[in-house]
């Protein structure tokens, strides 16, 4: 019998039946950017509100209210991130961790900062398009801590990723994964990152995200819980996280009602919304949608990433095209929207990513 070395990094042994792409996990990301989606076209005012001339409340008396919790789809994708992450992150080297991260995430973003920079310095689109400088600075996906204008408004949110890349490399690709460093990851940095809320330091903010941690390591516990569902630990992890991520979902996303606003949003519904991502991300990991083995659903996943980065901004100037332009209603004007944010994101995915990608990360891999 082979006994494990104490920290030795170890290849994980899947349940059986539980090999081969998990499309189920495709389809709920796209379900997350389309969450997402509807918040930023239909649940709050701004800039969206420009394009249609009004409030989108008054465009869309009743479905306003539901877009409201499209914001939540963020805190779908982490929990989604922490079990993809962990997936990929387990049994790899450093340097391969690091180029198929970059290369995932860097073809796309750089073709949406270009396009949405342009875009936005036509005559004919009144937003204002970010300085030559700062559009140059977002190139580098490190406009959040310097502070410059940011091209993509979903930018925040790679912020948020790129960090727990790198505290995942740090503590757990780098000296090796193992089901006890990773257990070992999720209860410290959740227990660091609680600390920190009331550290009242800065730069313990910057680094352990104490807002939304909880779901990316509720997605790691959640990959642990795919290895083996009888793990208690790993179901300890998810059942902390789920109970600290809910606290942290309903402090910053209700507030007392303001007729003047957007402020749709109960706290029993923040929490069914968050709940709804730990379960639906569970789900899998357990192989009760195994059934949901649809191609297509391959193809949703790979549309998601380049959609998510260009719908938000680019989908005002559509909108206000259609509503205010061509005066189609507001309910063929956001489905028109939302299909045209997904053809440009599949000639990304096609034209930018698939060519790119595979490019990129050899060369990377490759670089000493």
């Amino acid at each position: 019998m082979l006994v494990e070395p104490p920290g030795a990094p170890t290849v994980p042994r899947r349940r059986q039946g539980s090999g081969g792409r998990l499309r189920a996990l495709d389809g709920l990301r796209l379900v997350a950017a389309l969450m997402v989606a509807a918040y930023h076209y239909g649940g709050r005012d701004g800039e969206v509100a420009e394009a249609w001339g009004s409030s989108p409340k008054l465009q869309f008396p009743t479905l306003h209210e539901f877009f409201a919790y499209g914001c939540l789809g963020v805190q779908v994708f982490f929990v989604i991130s922490g079990f993809v992450i962990c997936m990929s992150g387990w049994g790899r080297p450093l340097k391969s961790f690091f180029a198929s991260r970059a290369s995932r995430l860097l073809p796309a973003y750089w073709v949406a900062v270009v396009i949405v920079t342009a875009v936005f310095a036509l005559p004919m689109v009144a937003y204002k398009a970010v300085s030559p400088s700062d559009a140059l600075v977002n190139l580098t996906m490190l406009q959040m801590p310097l502070g410059v204008d940011r091209v993509l408004g979903v930018c925040w949110t790679l912020w948020a990723e790129i960090r727990f890349y790198a505290l995942f490399a740090l503590c757990v690709v780098l000296p090796g994964a193992n089901r006890r460093r990773v257990i070992m990851f999720c209860a410290g940095w959740l227990l660091a990152a609680v600390i920190a809320e009331n550290a009242n330091m800065p730069l313990l903010d910057i680094v352990l995200m104490p807002e939304y941690a909880p779901f990316f390591i509720g997605g790691v516990g959640l990959y642990l819980v795919h290895l083996d569902r009888r793990d208690a630990y790993g179901w300890g992890i998810v059942a902390v996280s789920w109970l600290v991520g809910q606290h942290y979902a309903v402090q910053s996303l209700w507030h007392a009602p303001d007729a003047g606003g957007f402020s749709y949003r109960s706290a029993t519904g923040i929490i069914l919304v968050v709940t709804f991502g730990f379960v639906a991300v569970a789900a899998i990991a357990l192989g009760w949608l195994r059934w949901a083995n649809w191609r297509w659903l391959t193809v949703a996943g790979a549309l998601t990433y380049p959609f998510y980065l260009v719908h938000e901004h680019l989908g005002w100037v559509v909108i206000h095209a259609l509503h205010r332009g061509l005066g189609l209603p507001s309910a063929a004007t956001f489905s028109l929207t939302v299909a045209s944010m997904l053809l440009l994101a599949w000639l990304l995915n096609k034209y930018v990513e698939n060519p790119l990608t595979p490019r990129l990360r050899a060369a990377l891999a490759k670089a000493r």
